[in-house]
């Protein structure tokens, strides 16, 4: 039996080190390609989170606006009145028309003027933007006015 264990322990073979050099080469590139277009799924949906705030924010105004009889609100009153639990992402406005959302001429349309400031530092700019321009643009614009980088 201890002849058998040690003829048997002597064929056996391990990597080599060219073996395990391939294969750590091979993790490598997998790595190389997975981790950017992980982070680029992560910046999107932080955009998106910012982009759902705004459209929660103009619909949270709607409703506000059928109470009471005036053409803007800032997003400090939708909070504190109790529209919206808390405001997410968005920040509220510290000049004129920022973290304002207004009602159109013709009461139909609603504009956000305000600023969203993501998880990872991106602050993402909606200037008088609607819903429509907001559910069409681009994960990397706001309509009509670019993100901040």
């Amino acid at each position: 039996m201890k002849k058998w264990l040690q003829k048997r322990i002597n064929n056996e073979k391990g990597l080599t080190l060219v073996e395990l050099l391939a294969v750590i080469v091979i993790l490598g590139i997998i790595a190389a390609i997975a981790v950017p277009s992980i982070g680029g799924v992560i910046d999107n949906t932080r955009i998106k989170a910012a982009k759902a705030d705004a459209i929660n924010a103009i619909e949270a105004a709607k409703l506000y606006f059928v109470d009471n009889d005036t053409d803007s609100v800032t997003l400090t009153v939708l909070k504190n009145e109790g529209y919206m639990k808390d405001l997410g992402t968005l920040e509220e406005g510290a000049g004129d028309g920022a973290g304002k959302v207004f009602k159109g001429l013709t009461g139909k349309d609603f504009n956000i003027s305000a600023t969203a400031k993501t998880t990872n530092g991106k602050i993402i700019t909606f200037n008088n933007a609607t819903i429509k321009e907001i559910n069409e643009s681009k994960n990397s614009d706001i309509v009509p006015v670019p993100n901040n980088s």
